[in-house]
């Protein structure tokens, strides 16, 4: 008999999945780690018997952290935590998770993964693959080995669905997340531990024992403190009012609306003033009604409930999320972390809201939902992650206590509401005229309350009193007055408000919007004053402010909304060529899009990639671009005998200003990368005046120096084992080169197997070189180096200042990263 092990986000799920799949007959065990326990039952795996053993983890298995050499903040550099050596540790040490699951999945032969269905919960999945995979029968990363269940609600009908229907891990959404821990733990600790060393005993207020960064958490507490800034330098202003009011024939005194709301100059409003106490009388001109709608909502996401939660319950997101995300353990409700607000084409809605219709609280709502036919839901938008946040099951005010009733209540009083009808009521507006100057009396009468029955926050409070007037009747005037008011500021940011502003700006992700949030506070930044509003504290206010001094894109949104579309780009890598490799690819957009920084090689791909027409690119193995780390491809144009190295993403994406496209790493300006410019440059071209001379690397032994402009080409040092471009140049502008050969194939004066020199002054070299006069370099000349010609300055990794001192080399390297 097989033995299949099945892994469970948390030991609560995992029993819950248990008793699903085992119909009730599963027995339990306790792990040997304490905090996880094991369910065991017999039955069917794709359609053979089997032993099935259910456990869970605790969250995250492994976390990325630096080598510990490197977490000494007396003796490193905080700007050596860009570059520096990271590893996989154990997330939590204590409960030895590693090694509890290669114990229990020691002799099994398959692996079914129950993790939450997000990118953190692939990313769990690779992390259990690492830790079982010398402990099972069978390969774990085959295809045929590990299975992977997606469902999005802890119910019968839906657990026995995803385990009929299992699919496989996405690495990419795994590798995606592997991308945003490291950006996260390199930028937020060498910021951290630089501002803290740096502001420690200097002012005595703002002592704390840590002062963090963090790429999301520090443009969460920006808008917190441009809200702050706005309230400090508001300079508020005076204006008037002209306040109007007339009686009706039933006796009823109306306050009238002037169209032109307020004025800022007390001469010209005390002018509209007289105007209108000149008259006796006003004049009715118009009536007009107008049957109107307030549209029910569409289904409910995370954000939503987030704001909500803070705006309308009293509770932070950060709470609301923890009591929803137990809700949906219990199976109370589907999955709590959703962009989308569009229920699935296949979604029961009929049987989700039958559930519901004896509940003593909405039950009656339902009822007359069911009898009448349930309205359309609004079209709302599929992120294609999962279905929106639904009741899946009946609860009382009994089963759930103090805010998990609150938030199951909102939820499920959510649901029936995108399912109800629209409010329908009757808009009124009376155009009133005095002395020309117009004036409105508006009103609301309820005819349909529809979806604000069950919603009852936004339904109407007693219909708005409409007057009794016709068109052209007269109504005296009661009285007229002028009156003084003053803009006020804004006001502090609500929770609700900061969550709108993150979304709008894409700062965290529907997960890790309420823990951002939650740390600013935590972490003494702002505190939370009544009306869950977010003040920020003096330590907050200086940090930011100290950003937009030095740099203000360390605190603006667009720097993490940006590195979040990149990572949305990793995860959404092709699937389907990934796992059968596909044919050749066309083009090098192609090429960039498919083949970047995953776990697929591109020496698994077909040998030659076509480039564009008549010229192929071979894949150079084992070499990555330095800068995004897509496999480095060697082009050649064939028959010119022309050829260089090139990234493919780079190719199509050049990460310099002055980097034109469809150029190689010979004309990259990166400080480092042993392919680029300023490590194999020589000299500048003669013939074509704008281009370089560079070595190409790759074109041992029969070695050559390439112009990255035209198509000028220098044979040199045939057979040589090594070739060097030096620091050091030649009066004729020229770089030194140092020329190796092995002892038995030297061609240097005297069998000599190393020399230093210039390739177009030295006399020893002339034999070894093939120069044609377009190449001879025949004055003095400015060395290209400096960024100056063939690359020029900025973009990604720096460039700019040639080689450069490794300090020069970390803040281009920081750089990048921020």
């Amino acid at each position: 008999m097989k033995t299949v092990i099945m892994v469970a986000e948390k030991p609560s799920l995992a029993a819950s999945l248990a008793s699903i799949l085992s119909n009730g007959k599963n027995s339990s065990r306790k792990g040997f780690n304490g905090a996880c326990s094991v369910h065991e039952w017999n039955g069917n795996f794709l359609s053979t018997p089997a032993r099935f053993k259910m456990t869970s983890v605790c969250g995250h298995v492994l976390g990325v952290d630096f080598i510990n050499k490197y977490n000494n903040w007396d003796r490193v550099d905080p700007v050596e935590l860009f570059s520096c050596p990271i590893e996989k540790k154990e997330a939590m040490p204590k409960l030895k998770m590693p090694a509890y699951l290669a114990s229990e999945a020691k002799g099994c032969d398959y692996l079914v993964l129950w993790l939450d269905c997000d990118k953190e919960g692939e990313n769990i999945c690779f992390e259990v693959m690492a830790s079982v995979a010398k402990s099972m029968n069978t390969n774990v990363y085959s295809d045929n080995v590990t299975y992977r269940a997606r469902f999005s609600a802890i119910t019968e009908k839906d657990i026995k669905a995803a385990f009929n229907n299992l699919v496989h891990p996405n690495e990419n959404e795994a590798k995606s997340v592997d991308a945003r821990q490291e950006l996260d733990l390199r930028i937020g600790c060498a910021f951290t531990r630089f501002q803290t060393k740096f502001f420690q005993g200097k002012y005595g207020d703002l002592d704390a024992s840590l002062i963090s960064y963090g790429p999301c958490q520090t443009p969460t507490l920006g808008f917190c403190v441009q809200r702050h800034d706005e309230i400090q330098s508001f300079k508020p202003e005076t204006y008037w009012m002209v306040q109007v009011s007339v009686r009706t024939k039933d006796d009823l005194e109306i306050p009238l609306e002037w169209e032109r709301v307020r004025c800022f100059d007390r001469d010209v409003a005390n002018m509209f003033l007289q105007l209108v106490k000149q008259e006796k009388e006003a004049r009715v001109v118009s009536v007009t009604s107008k049957e109107k709608c307030k549209a029910r909502p569409v289904a409910l996401n995370t954000v939503e409930l987030m704001r909500v939660a803070s705006s309308g319950l009293g509770m932070g997101p950060h709470h609301a999320m923890q009591i929803a995300e137990r809700l949906y353990t219990q199976g109370y409700i589907s999955y709590p972390r959703t962009e989308t607000t569009k229920y699935p084409e296949n979604f029961d809605l009929v049987g989700t809201l039958k559930q519901q219709q004896n509940s003593s609280d909405w039950g009656e709502d339902v009822r007359a939902i069911l009898e009448q036919g349930i309205s359309r839901p609004k079209q709302g938008h599929d992120a294609g992650d999962h279905p929106p946040i639904t009741p899946m099951k009946a609860a009382s005010r009994n089963d759930l206590d103090g805010d998990a009733w609150k938030l199951y209540d909102y939820i499920t009083r959510h649901f029936i509401g995108t399912l109800a009808r629209d409010c329908r009521y009757l808009s009124t507006s009376i155009k009133i005229v005095i002395n020309n100057e117009v004036f409105y009396v508006t009103g609301k009468t309820l005819i349909d309350p529809g979806y604000t029955s069950v919603m009852t926050w936004q339904a109407f409070g007693k219909n708005e009193i409409v007057p009794n007037l016709t068109e052209n009747e007269m109504v005296p005037i009661q009285g007229a007055k002028l009156t003084e008011h003053q803009t006020c500021p804004p006001d502090y940011l609500t929770e609700a408000e900061l969550i709108t502003l993150m979304e709008k700006h894409g700062i965290g992700t529907d997960a890790s919007i309420p823990v951002h949030i939650n740390n600013i506070s935590q972490r003494n930044y702002v505190t939370v004053t009544p009306g869950r509003r977010l003040k920020p504290t003096t330590l907050g206010i200086v940090l930011v402010h100290g950003y937009q001094k030095i740099d203000a894109e360390l605190v603006l949104p667009t720097m993490r909304s940006a590195v979040e579309e990149q990572l949305n780009l990793i995860a959404l890598v092709f699937r389907e060529e990934h796992r059968r490799h596909g044919p050749v690819v066309r083009g090098v957009v192609l090429a960039s899009q498919r083949f970047g920084k995953s776990s697929f090689p591109l020496r698994e791909v077909p040998t030659v990639l076509e480039v564009h027409s008549g010229q192929a690119g071979q894949v150079a193995l084992e070499l990555k671009c330095p800068l995004d780390e897509f496999e480095l491809l060697y082009w050649t144009t064939g028959n010119k005998g022309k050829s260089f190295v090139f990234c493919p993403y780079c190719y199509n994406n050049p990460p310099f200003k002055d980097m034109k496209k469809a150029n190689g790493c010979n004309s990259c300006t990166h400080p480092t990368c042993s392919y680029g410019l300023n490590a194999n440059g020589v000299c500048n071209c003669a013939e074509c005046e704008a281009g370089v001379l560079v070595l190409d690397p790759s074109s041992a032994p029969k070695w050559k120096l390439g112009c990255n402009r035209c198509d000028t080409i220098i044979n040199l040092f045939d057979d040589a084992q090594k070739i060097t471009i030096l620091e050091d140049s030649c009066l004729c502008g020229a770089q030194l080169v140092n020329v190796e050969y092995k002892a038995e194939k030297s061609k240097l004066p005297n069998q000599v197997t190393e020399m230093k020199g210039c390739v177009f002054c030295t006399a020893e070299f002339a034999k070894l070189v093939d120069r044609p006069k377009t190449a001879v370099v025949s004055r003095p000349r400015r060395p290209f180096r400096g960024g100056k010609v063939a690359g020029g300055r900025g973009g990604r990794g720096g460039g700019g200042k040639g080689r450069g001192k490794p300090k020069d080399k970390m803040a281009q390297l920081a750089a990048y990263f921020v």
